[in-house]
């Protein structure tokens, strides 16, 4: 499956109509960005069940600043438009694979109701 560039035009539709999108915030200078792609590209073909998508941060310098990108590589999975993972570092290749087949593997509904339970209860007036 081909890796998708994300940019501020398509990113929010790319998140919002797929169910599972890995990101990867890279930049064309990030020697470690380099190594990492070709296991990125692998993935995509072994993954098909997420789409597989790239921000260059320096042509997309809005989108790295709305994740706080702070170091790259940095890997972030959205399942159902959460993100549920977020680490810079670019991983082998086995821990990659494994790291998707968890994603896949977590229970979505427990997931949106840890994060209800997290957010402060509204003040009653």
């Amino acid at each position: 499956m081909a890796t998708l560039e994300l940019t501020a035009e398509n990113f929010e539709t790319t998140i919002n109509e797929n169910p599972n999108v890995i990101i990867d915030f890279w930049a064309p200078w990030c020697a470690p960005c380099r190594g990492f792609a070709p296991s990125f590209e692998a993935a995509s073909e072994k993954h098909t069940d997420f789409v597989f998508a790239k921000v260059n941060t320096e042509e997309q310098p809005n989108i790295a600043a709305a994740f706080n990108i702070r170091s790259i590589p940095t890997l972030m999975i959205f399942r159902d438009q959460i993100v549920i993972f977020s680490e810079a570092g670019a991983p082998p290749a086995d821990a990659f694979h494994h790291l998707l087949d968890q994603a896949l593997a977590l229970d979505m509904d427990t997931v949106r109701k840890e994060i209800a339970e997290e957010q402060p209860a509204a003040p009653r007036g």
